[in-house]
C-alpha cells in the first residue's frame, strides 16, 4: 500500500510505501476509493490536537470498497462500498458510552488521529464504525459527507428548530448543511471573511438568502448561528447577531481562543455550544438523510501524492466546497 504519512508537527507529508496491512478481529480492511481534506486534518498535521499518534496517517472522511475482514465480522462483507469517519472506536463502558453519548468517550480513538486514515490506499477500520453507502454510486461526491455533513447535521440539530440559521465560515461544512436547511424550510444567512466574493457567490448559489463579511450584522436576528470558523473572534459577533434565547453552535474541534466581551452579549437566555465528534446514531441519520434532501457536494479533486498541495490550499482558502483525494 501507499500512504501519506505526517511524521512530526508543522512538516511536510511523505509518501511511504507500505506492507498491505491485515485486519484484526472486529476489523475490516478497506481499500480506499476516496479521502476528503477536512480542516481538523490541517489541526492533525500543525500538532493543535491533544495526543496525536505518530507518525499518523491523516484522513477519516472516508469512502472505499470493503475487500477483506476480520474474524467475527458479519455485518459487512468484502465488496461493499462503505464510509469511515472520525470516530474510530469507543470503548463501549464509560458513563458516555452506556449514557448514548458516544461522541464524549473516555478512551476514543479517532480516526486518522489515534489510528492511520485515509491518505492512503488502503485502511484498517473497526467495523462496528463504519458504515454502509448503499446507493452512493460517486465516492467523491459522498466524502465529505463522512465529517463535514456529520457534523453539520449535528450542529445543526444543537441549533435547534429555529428558522434564521447564520453559518460563519462558508467551506465544506456550510455548503453541505446549508443545502439542508433549505430542504427543511429555513433561511441561510451566510458569513465569510470580508471580500470574499466567490465564497458568497457560492451560498447564494445555493440559495442563501443573504451574504455577508463575518463583521457585518444580517438584516434581521437570527434564531441561531453556527461557526465552522476556528476563530474565537465570531463568538461574540454571532452573539450580537442572535435574537434572545437563541443559540450560537462552535462546530469545529479547535478554536483560537475567545475574546472577552461583555456580558451583555449573552444576557436574555442566549446560549454558547459546542459540538464535539460525533456519534454512530448521527452517521446512520444523515447517511440515510442527504440523498433526500438533494445534498450535492462542490469538489476539488487532488491525487493523494498532492495532498500537501491539497492542505496548503484548504489553508488559504483556493477553492469553494471540499478537497478530496483519489489514489491513482
Amino acid at each position: 500500500m501507499k500512504a501519506m504519512v505526517l511524521s512530526s508537527p508543522g512538516r511536510p507529508l511523505v509518501m511511504e510505501v507500505r506492507p498491505d496491512p491485515l485486519p484484526a478481529a472486529g476489523e475490516v480492511r478497506v481499500r480506499v476509493e476516496a479521502c476528503g481534506v477536512c480542516r481538523t486534518d490541517l489541526h492533525v498535521v500543525d500538532g493543535e490536537l491533544p495526543d496525536i499518534s505518530r507518525p499518523i496517517v491523516p484522513g477519516h472522511e472516508i469512502v472505499g470498497i470493503v475487500d477483506r475482514v476480520g474474524d467475527g465480522v458479519t455485518s459487512l462483507r468484502p465488496g461493499r462500498r462503505v464510509g469511515i469517519p472520525w470516530l474510530g472506536h469507543t470503548c463501549g463502558t464509560c458513563p458516555y458510552c452506556v449514557s448514548q453519548r458516544e461522541n464524549l468517550c473516555d478512551r476514543p480513538v479517532f480516526t486518522g488521529h489515534g489510528r492511520d486514515g485515509g491518505y492512503a490506499t488502503h485502511v484498517v477500520a473497526d467495523a462496528a464504525y463504519a458504515f454502509p453507502l448503499d446507493g452512493f454510486d460517486d465516492p467523491v461526491a459522498a466524502a465529505p459527507l463522512l465529517c463535514a455533513g456529520l457534523i453539520g447535521w449535528r450542529s445543526l440539530k444543537l441549533a435547534g428548530e429555529g428558522r434564521r440559521i447564520g453559518l460563519y465560515g462558508f467551506g465544506a461544512a456550510a455548503h453541505i448543511i446549508a443545502q439542508v436547511c433549505l430542504w427543511q424550510g429555513r433561511e441561510v444567512y451566510a458569513f465569510t471573511r470580508a471580500g470574499d466574493a466567490a465564497a458568497q457567490a457560492h451560498a447564494r448559489s445555493l440559495g442563501a438568502c443573504w451574504t455577508g463579511g463575518s463583521d457585518e450584522r444580517p438584516p434581521e436576528p437570527l434564531d441561531a448561528a453556527i461557526l465552522f470558523a476556528p476563530v474565537g473572534a465570531l463568538v461574540p459577533a454571532a452573539l450580537r447577531a442572535v435574537r434572545k434565547g437563541g443559540r450560537v453552535v462552535c462546530g469545529g474541534i479547535h478554536m483560537s481562543d475567545i475574546p472577552q466581551f461583555p456580558y451583555r452579549d449573552l444576557w436574555e437566555e442566549r446560549q454558547i455550544l459546542s459540538v464535539a465528534n460525533l456519534t454512530r446514531q448521527d452517521a446512520t441519520e444523515f447517511i440515510e438523510l442527504a440523498p433526500r434532501a438533494g445534498v450535492r457536494t462542490a469538489t476539488t479533486v487532488y491525487p493523494l501524492e498532492k495532498a500537501n498541495e491539497a492542505l496548503d490550499d484548504l489553508r488559504m482558502g483556493r477553492f469553494q466546497g471540499a478537497a478530496v483525494l483519489v489514489p491513482s
